[in-house]
């Protein structure tokens, strides 16, 4: 049997083995309701105690700035609208990137249509953005700005402490909500030093289970709830808290921070080594986003003229070898990648990138495999391309 080959982490990881008995356990015997006020609710309550302490720990935040949502889509959904709508009156100046993942492109869109002024930044054929033209964009009617840290398909790394300070520094009143989903459990984060306000993480980015999301609120800033109910977590996210979720969260998040660097540096290693296997060994093809050196270690991003990139995401699925060609949470879409285009790919490499994205368990020795399947299929594939390579 062909050894499976898993390299697309940054739509979603495997969940650690411990992860796994911790959220069948917690269902299994922790399974009151976290607002009864008997023991199993006590005991279940603790739990979500237990992990908004370690969340807030690890960002530099405080236990009751921690909400708990169904995802990171949640958490930017809840974030921005939240805070647009209980800011209106201040202002009606929303601003993002031009490279947003759709959780936060689409609910600028959203917004659009609700009357807000929405500023959207460009960016340089790294994915940067300008922080001169994020700084003459800011005025007294600006309410919100939202940027990611990490981007999900090219890597690029945001200077969230640089713009958290510039924000402030134009108009102390304007909130910053960072999308983390990306970074969380791989790159420091501290949200006080980067002036953040709201801040979305995802559990099953660092090893934890779906359905799970973490999002950072500053206790001093004010967002219109987008659920009402029990008033479960101070009003803002009512309904009965997912404590097993949390607990699995909880757990992947202990062991992901316990070796947070050796991660770092191994996916670090495997990216290089790929990125420079098949830029060198493979010709007309091209690294999309940030030099190596520059990026986030877990994404590779790499364009192969002449091959539709949905042709070898299937080819290289026949040989058991799994990765993505763009945003997992809008690959069902037939519109042309906004990343690619937003740094500068010309129309006729916008159909042929394939993102590679690493975890704590990737291995050299399967990149290997990698590199010699493209340089087999990859040949071909150019063959049978009308205007490819012959």
């Amino acid at each position: 049997m062909t050894k499976e080959i898993y390299l697309d982490n940054a739509a979603t990881t495997k969940p650690y083995d411990e992860v796994a008995r911790v959220v069948s356990e917690t269902m299994l015997h922790t399974y009151g309701n976290p607002s009864s006020l008997h023991k199993k609710g006590m005991d279940a309550e603790n739990i979500l105690k237990e992990a908004s302490q370690f969340f807030a720990r690890q960002l530099g935040a405080l236990p009751e700035e921690i909400i708990y949502t169904s995802g990171g889509t949640e958490s930017n959904n809840t974030a921005i609208i939240g805070a647009a709508m209980a800011y209106r009156r201040q202002g009606n100046k929303i601003i993002t990137s031009a490279i947003e993942h759709p959780s936060v492109k689409e609910v600028f869109h959203y917004l659009n249509d609700q009357g807000f002024e929405v500023v959207t930044l460009g960016v340089n054929e790294k994915g940067e953005i300008n922080l001169d033209e994020l700084r003459e964009a800011i005025d007294e009617q600006t309410i919100l700005v939202s940027i990611m840290h990490v981007n999900n398909e090219i890597g690029t790394i945001q200077p969230i402490e640089r713009i958290g300070q510039l924000i402030k520094e134009k108009n102390k009143e304007t909130i910053f909500h960072v999308d983390a989903v990306q970074s969380f459990g791989k790159l420091p984060i501290h949200v006080k030093r980067a002036k953040i306000d709201f801040l979305s993480c995802s559990a099953h980015k660092f090893y934890g289970p779906r359905g799970v999301g973490i999002l950072y609120k500053n206790k001093t800033v004010r967002m219109q709830s987008l659920v009402y109910g029990g008033g479960q977590q101070k009003n803002i996210r009512s309904g009965t808290e997912n404590v097993p979720g949390v607990a699995g969260a909880l757990k992947a998040a202990e062991i992901t921070f316990a070796h947070q660097k050796e991660i770092f540096e191994h996916m670090k290693e495997c990216k290089c080594y790929l990125a420079e296997a098949i830029l060198s060994e493979i010709p007309d093809t091209w690294l999309n986003g940030p030099h190596l050196e520059e990026s986030a270690p877990y994404i590779l991003n790499i364009g192969f003229m002449d091959v539709r990139s949905e042709v070898l995401l299937h080819v290289l699925e026949n040989e058991g070898i799994y990765v993505s060609s763009g945003s997992a949470c809008s690959s069902h879409k037939k519109e042309k990648d906004g990343v690619l285009i937003a740094i500068g790919n010309a129309p006729k490499q916008l159909d042929h990138a394939i993102r590679f994205s690493f975890a704590h368990d990737t291995q050299i020795e399967d990149l290997k495999k990698v590199v010699e399947v493209l340089k087999m299929h990859v040949p071909l594939l150019r063959r049978y391309t009308p205007g490819g390579r012959k």
